[in-house]
């Protein structure tokens, strides 16, 4: 059973095949994929094809990532989960086109409940390197704090970048909510 969610602007959703070609262009901003771990550059349309086959074909909580999309302008970016070193990490991007719009912190915060209302789990890592400031302000925003810091390979600059590491517990995710109960109200699990 897939899991969708529905926030005030955005509606996260499965990836699909269809989407490859849309993906491979907002990551392969470099600007975009400056910012993430994982992400080789210059990303091909072959590299989102084997991205998604490689998604879970049955949900897990642990390794889910969601499509951002708006109504007007479809697929915008990624919020999702992965395995890390130390459990559980949330990681999320969004297309050039739509930063500073507050959509990484609204897909991102939908995420958070919809995974702490699905595990068990007592928190989630997270973290960026140490010149992505906006990312680390939405991870302060939404609860997260400093742990450390790491040296993390970077694959579309090929290279070990010092990365800040943060991790969100579930009592501060909940005081998070309770400060922002709009917030929480507007995310809606649509289940199919």
């Amino acid at each position: 059973m897939a899991t969708t969610l529905k926030t005030e602007r955005l509606l996260l959703r499965d990836f699909a095949i269809g989407d490859a070609g849309r993906l491979a262009r907002l990551i392969g901003d470099f600007a975009v994929a400056g910012n993430l771990s994982r992400v080789p550059y210059p990303y091909k349309i072959t590299d989102a094809h084997e991205w998604l086959a490689g998604l879970p074909a049955t949900p897990d909580p642990h390794r889910t990532t969601f499509a951002l999309t708006t109504q007007n302008d479809g697929l915008i970016g990624a919020v999702g989960f992965h395995d890390a070193s130390k459990g559980t990490a949330l990681g999320y991007w969004i297309g050039r086109a739509w930063w500073g719009r507050g959509y990484a912190a609204e897909a991102a915060f939908a995420a958070l409940q919809w995974y702490f209302q699905s595990t068990t789990a007592g928190s989630v890592q997270s973290g960026a390197f140490h010149f992505n400031a906006p990312s680390l302000a939405i991870q302060r925003k939404l609860g997260f704090v400093v742990i450390g810091r790491s040296m993390s390979h970077n694959r579309a600059r090929g290279e070990d970048i010092d990365h800040v590491d943060t991790v969100l517990t579930r009592e501060a995710f909940q005081a998070i909510q309770r400060q922002h109960p709009e917030q929480a109200g507007r995310n809606e699990k649509i289940a199919r």
